[in-house]
């Protein structure tokens, strides 16, 4: 397991990983530090963990969380890169930048360490999200620690490399595409006459109701439209609009759209 461990950027991914990690830490110890050093105080005493700086965290721990964003990833690995070189104890690397694969990494840190490249989304806030990750020059003990390490998170599930920018646009850019659903349906309600709270109440209950059923009963989603879709009905009606004004091809480009964003940061 990992005895000390460090997050290099304590933005709100960063902070809700750190979160996780201190509950299943199991004894270790944890690092956090934010180019605004207050934000890695302020959470460092909301989870027992030490703030502290860049450096020391490359120096000691031996799993380094890179919470910061793909453009600013060369510049906050740089100045590490002597301190990398003169560790002579294992420590992995772990990287939620979106577009930047392991060996990526690799280079802007000044090594072939160990890395594992990892992609949350927002619902692990609350226990109900998913981690996609691999690792790269990593151990099995590693990346089972890793995974164990952020349990409570939701789903964490180990794929392919070639497939995590995929998995990316599906499930970490999913949220705001799923909020955004959410919103509109809750206007629709509203326009109808519901009150702003009961509409959304109920529209952000229907889509976690939904998503259990599929879940839970592993219904295809065709089969649950159906199962709704009396002839005649109101239910139909509504499809048939949805239909007619491309909803379906929309969410589908969505998903396109951000997968291709994703590989054009990775060429530059």
């Amino acid at each position: 397991m990992y005895t000390s461990i460090g997050f290099i950027g304590t933005g709100a991914m960063g902070s809700s990983l750190a979160r996780a990690a201190s509950e299943g830490a199991q004894g270790s110890l944890i690092y956090l530090a934010n180019r605004t050093p207050k934000k890695a105080q302020i959470l460092a005493q909301e989870i027992c963990a030490t703030a502290t700086d860049n450096a020391s965290i490359a120096k000691t721990c031996n799993l380094i969380f890179l919470g910061v964003k793909p453009q600013m990833m060369e510049r906050t690995l740089k100045p590490l890169i002597p301190i990398l070189k003169e560790r002579t104890d294992r420590f992995v690397l772990a990287s939620m930048a979106a577009g930047l694969n392991a060996e990526h990494i690799q280079t802007l840190a000044g090594g072939e360490y160990p890395v594992i490249c990892l992609m949350p989304n927002t619902p692990i806030d609350v226990g109900a999200g998913i981690i996609q990750y691999y690792g790269v020059n990593t151990t099995e003990q590693e990346l089972d620690d890793f995974q164990t390490l952020l349990a409570s998170t939701g789903l964490v599930d180990r794929v392919n490399p070639d497939y995590l920018d995929a998995a990316s646009a599906v499930s970490a850019c999913g949220p705001a595409f799923c909020a955004l659903f959410v919103d509109a349906i809750a206007d629709a309600g509203v326009a109808c006459g519901l009150s702003r709270e009961k509409s959304l109440l109920y529209a952000a209950q229907m889509v976690s109701g939904t998503a259990q059923l599929i879940l839970n009963g592993k219904r295809h989603p065709g089969q649950l439209k159906d199962s709704v879709c009396s002839p005649s009905g109101t239910t139909i009606q509504g499809v048939r609009t949805l239909e007619r004004l491309g909803f379906r091809s929309a969410a589908m480009e969505a998903v396109i759209t951000a997968y291709e964003k994703t590989v054009e940061m990775a060429k530059k």
